[in-house]
């Protein structure tokens, strides 16, 4: 299931831009929930306090309360994979929509023939990505986390704990579960206790990976030979 929001102050529009979603997730076959906010600080409350979960927002900017640049800025850091479609009358939004890489900028006067391509473009990819990722329970919700967005796993006590996007997250099972759950060759343990995902790894420097965001983790001595080798294959080259 695809969770959408959508936020929009003026009825009307709202109800334009909730049905063209459901439009556009029914034209591809794919299960979404539309979920339409005419009060940006509900959105963000939702978001914030009670954790819920979108995959795709489409938000207009001129909002009272908290304006759509704003909720986009602070809702990015709680959902740092999810898709942004900004919908506004002024063109001089635009640069400032790129600025905080949104998925698309889409102008009202154009929205008919606009948006539905920014949905289905949107939705396409959601669908890829949701099939590679992990889905588990935490504190009495669900919790996904994308592939692409974990850099690497280890272990506290009895639990996992997934390090993604500047964030953590605990799971309660064995690292060896979790990376029998994952099922992918990207994720390899480099040590008894830690798991690294490939596509994070920027070098391998003695028996260390750092990874892209700056993390530098240690490899085991056994397992160093294994870990260039399958860097190796990943990049297609050797090192």
């Amino acid at each position: 299931m695809i969770e959408i929001a959508v936020c929009d102050d003026e009825q009307p529009s709202l109800e334009r831009s909730s049905e063209q979603a459901r439009s556009s997730a029914a034209r591809l076959h794919l299960q979404a929930d539309v979920v339409p906010y005419t009060r940006s600080d509900a959105l963000l409350y939702d978001i914030i306090e009670d954790g819920a979960h979108f995959d795709l927002l489409l938000l207009d900017i001129e909002m009272p309360n908290v304006d759509g640049m704003d909720l986009a800025a602070q809702i990015k850091p709680h959902l740092p994979d999810a898709k942004i479609i900004f919908i506004t009358s002024h063109t001089e939004y635009a640069i400032d929509a790129f600025e905080l890489s949104v998925f698309r900028y889409v102008p009202k006067s154009e929205i008919d023939q606009r948006l539905p391509r920014a949905l289905d473009d949107a939705l396409r990819i959601i669908a890829v990505d949701a099939d590679r990722s992990f889905a588990f329970e935490r504190a009495g919700r669900m919790e996904r986390i994308a592939y692409r967005a974990m850099n690497y796993i280890d272990r506290t006590g009895k639990d996992c704990v997934i390090h993604h996007a500047g964030s953590e997250s605990r799971v309660r099972m064995s690292l060896q579960e979790l990376v029998c759950a994952l099922d992918s060759d990207e994720f390899i343990f480099i040590d008894r206790g830690i798991v690294v995902n490939l596509t994070k790894v920027k070098r391998v420097r003695g028996q260390s990976a750092l990874l892209l965001d700056g993390t530098e983790l240690p490899i085991s001595r056994g397992r160093l030979k294994e870990t260039k080798r399958a860097l190796a294959v990943f990049w297609g080259s050797k090192l």
